[in-house]
């Protein structure tokens, strides 16, 4: 017994010699690095503690109002709408089915889905908000054509179901693309439009609701689209939040009348201590005396544990009840800007000065006094001397935030309050360092964004140049869109913080350096300009102080809308995406096979597989047995999934030459890759189609030679770009906003 004991011993001993023999003969012919990024350095290397920018997550969103006339927009008139979705319903699938009219012009064809897109987006600007309350029984009309559209398309819903499998894949791809479309319609209309009357109205007292609202409806509806953008950012971190909105003053004398009026009402001294001169805090009231009058109120919330919803609610409720505000925007103001931040504290304590944002005020700013107003006073040689204020959000880090402050405090004297702790305090200081030097606003942003170590996304607005929103991003960890609107831009560090109002914007790109193999050329500085509008309206250079042009090739159409991050009535978005879990599978196997035979015991399987799948010169490849192995691939959950697809396939193929297996990605592209690939089928598994090391994989198996099949749940991500079949989860729009994998 005992030696059967030893030869098994001695039996495993030299298994495991062979196995580390051969692993050393593998790793003999790879370049190794030590704390290197991994994305700059050659395929098929190890890396031994990867140093990669940080990403942390938080959320910037804001709003600059456009002056002036704008694009023109109509005001859609209810008849003329009801008469326009008649003729829609009457195009629907069963028509389809019973051969009346072609899949093609299924609800009208792009042509009539286009014009209804637009509909939807003149719905959205304020000149149609501002009708409809003026005329609410217009409004009434627009909540009975809201509601006819949102039944028709529960029915064409379960119509579709019911006759999927009379369709070809690729027939049923063109009709879910039209209805996908027709119910981002009924949507927005309802949601989008029509449901946030109610919540703006919700922000002014209700004994002053008519007045305010006929007054200042511009401004509680920027205030209200702020606040429902942070309310979805709010998973990219939620244990502090904070807007700002700025109003400007219509003449220099309105400041003064409004005074009068505070005194009146008993508010002055209220209004007085909350504009005295400090880090911007809950509550906080920033005066502008110079290039213009305007005023700024800055509310923020923190909580040690985020509770989903709970900051946005605190500051609506913040608003709700700041009579010093509703007398500003009553009196003769218009708004100027707004920006808003919600945040996980990477750096810094979970407190009210930590918030953003945070301006440039430190313990040696000088304090005068203007009549009864405490102003700061700042000195600026291109500007000269004013009440200067510069305002910052942030995402990301300034991995050297204390290096640089110990230079801007060499004589030992703290600039700073103690309780602000963020990093992001360290932006306005520097920005105002080279603002000292001399230079103007925008070559003292590109000076100190080029000082910051680490990826950020910055946004930032001045009284030094009213009516202007700058933005800065580099780094691969953070993200910003800027959306083009009729009357309005707004930006967000993800599309979801600006579909609601449009689907149009540009993404900023802080990661791709202008020449190839120079960092210094990386990183993007957008200047967004109320006066202009659109592409004319934005200013773009790179941080080398290079011009970037923009054109009608740089705007992108988001293929999401705010029906595909709406959390319903769950209190997560994880358990929202395990209960949608069940109509996710259904809706990716739909149409995809039908079941005939008489026999119930044992009925026959037709599988309704089209070439957008599963292309003819890879059905052919496979007939003709030149595809010897298949490899399915994926990260993660996918990874789960596509071991899962190879044991299926296994026992399917069995007794076939075909080799399966089922890899992580990185696996295919650093060591099973090889130079001539037509043999193989690559199946990549990627929930959001962005995995970089999926993708990566599928690109190289690509230029060998590989069949590539996508299973993706997201339309127009970077997987279908690489794939020469794709099939869709669900209908391709189901967005996984929860941690954990609901969709793999």
């Amino acid at each position: 017994m005992a030696n059967e004991r030893f030869k098994m011993l001695k039996k495993s001993l030299r298994f495991i010699m062979a196995y580390i023999r051969k692993t050393c003969d593998r790793l003999r012919h790879l370049d190794v690095y030590l704390a290197r990024d991994p994305r700059y350095l050659p395929q098929g290397c190890i890396v031994f503690f990867p140093v990669m920018d940080c990403t942390l997550f938080c959320g910037l969103a804001g709003v600059l109002v456009i002056k002036g006339e704008g694009k023109d927009v109509r005001i859609m008139d209810p008849g003329r709408m009801k008469a326009f979705l008649k003729r829609v319903k009457a195009l629907n699938i069963q028509k389809v089915l019973d051969g009346s009219i072609p899949v093609g012009k299924y609800l009208g064809g792009k042509r009539t889905l286009d014009t209804m897109e637009r509909y939807l987006i003149e719905l959205k600007q304020g000149k149609f908000l501002r009708y409809v309350f003026i005329h609410p029984k217009k409004a009434e009309t627009f909540t009975v054509i809201s509601n006819d559209i949102n039944e028709f398309v529960v029915e064409e819903e379960m119509a579709i179901e019911n006759n999927a499998s009379r369709f070809s894949s690729t027939e049923l791809e063109r009709i879910n693309n039209s209805f996908i479309r027709l119910k981002d319609f009924a949507w927005g209309l309802k949601n989008d439009v029509l449901a946030n009357r109610g919540d703006i109205s919700s922000l002014v007292p209700s004994r002053d609701t008519e007045a305010l609202l006929r007054d200042g409806l511009d401004t509680y509806r920027v205030t209200n689209f702020l606040l429902n953008s942070l309310d979805r950012l709010e998973v990219r971190g939620r244990d502090s939040a904070g807007i700002q909105v700025t109003l400007r003053m219509d003449t220099p004398a309105e400041m003064d009348r409004v005074i009068s009026r505070l005194k009146r009402d008993g508010l002055v001294n209220d209004f007085l201590k909350r504009s005295q001169p400090g880090e911007l805090m809950n509550g906080s009231i920033s005066i502008s005396l110079d290039n213009g009058r305007s005023v700024t109120f800055t509310y923020k919330t923190a909580s040690i544990t985020g509770e989903l919803g709970k900051n946005v609610s605190n500051l609506r409720n913040e608003i709700r009840s700041d009579t010093i505000l509703h007398a500003f925007v009553e009196a003769k103001t218009s708004l100027d800007a707004c920006i808003a931040h919600t945040r996980w504290a990477s750096v810094g304590s979970i407190n009210e000065a930590n918030c953003h944002p945070v301006n440039n005020f430190t313990l040696e700013t000088t304090v005068n006094s203007e009549g009864v107003l405490k102003v700061p006073v700042k000195d600026y040689p291109y500007y000269g001397k004013g009440s200067w204020y510069l305002d910052v959000a942030l995402n990301g880090d300034i991995d050297n935030y204390t290096w640089l402050r110990s230079g801007l405090e060499k004589d030992g004297n703290n600039l700073i309050d103690p309780s602000v702790t963020t990093d992001t305090k360290i932006i306005p200081l520097m920005v105002e360092k080279y603002l000292l030097a001399g230079h103007d606003l925008k070559e003292a942003l590109r000076l100190a964004a080029n000082d910051f170590e680490g990826s950020h996304a910055i946004t930032m607005r001045s009284n030094l140049e009213p009516g202007k929103v700058f933005l800065a991003l580099k780094g691969s960890g953070q993200s910003i869109y800027v959306g083009l609107g009729a009357d309005q831009y707004v930006f967000s560090s993800e599309v979801y913080g600006l579909v609601e109002y449009t689907p149009y914007f540009i993404k900023m790109d802080g990661e791709t350096p202008r020449v190839e193999d120079d960092p210094s050329t990386r990183g993007q500085i957008f200047i967004l300009n109320e006066y202009k509008g659109g592409l004319d309206g934005i200013e773009a250079f790179y941080y080398d102080g290079y011009p970037l042009h923009l054109t009608e090739k740089d705007i992108v159409k988001a293929e999401i809308t705010t029906r595909d991050i709406d959390r319903g009535n769950h209190p997560h978005f994880l358990l929202k995406e395990i209960f949608d879990a069940p109509s996710s599978v259904r809706k990716t196997l739909r149409g995809k096979y039908r079941v005939t035979g008489a026999k119930a015991y044992k009925p026959d399987i037709v599988f309704n597989i089209g070439e957008d799948m599963v292309p003819r010169k890879l059905m052919d490849a496979l007939k003709n047995g030149k595809i010897t192995n298949i490899y399915i691939i994926g990260q993660g959950t996918a990874h789960v999934a596509a071991c899962a697809i190879a044991e299926a396939m296994q026992l399917y193929l069995k007794g076939t030459s075909i080799k399966i297996s089922g890899r992580t990605a990185s696996d295919l592209s650093g060591f099973l890759i090889k130079d001539d690939l037509r043999d193989s089928l690559v199946i990549a598994v990627t929930q959001s189609g962005t995995t970089t090391d999926t993708n990566r994989a599928a690109t190289m198996a690509r230029l060998r030679g590989a069949h590539i099949i996508a299973i993706v749940n997201r339309r127009q991500s970077d997987i279908t770009t690489k794939a020469h079949g794709i099939f869709y989860t669900s209908d391709g729009r189901d967005v996984e906003m929860a941690v954990a994998s609901t969709k793999a």
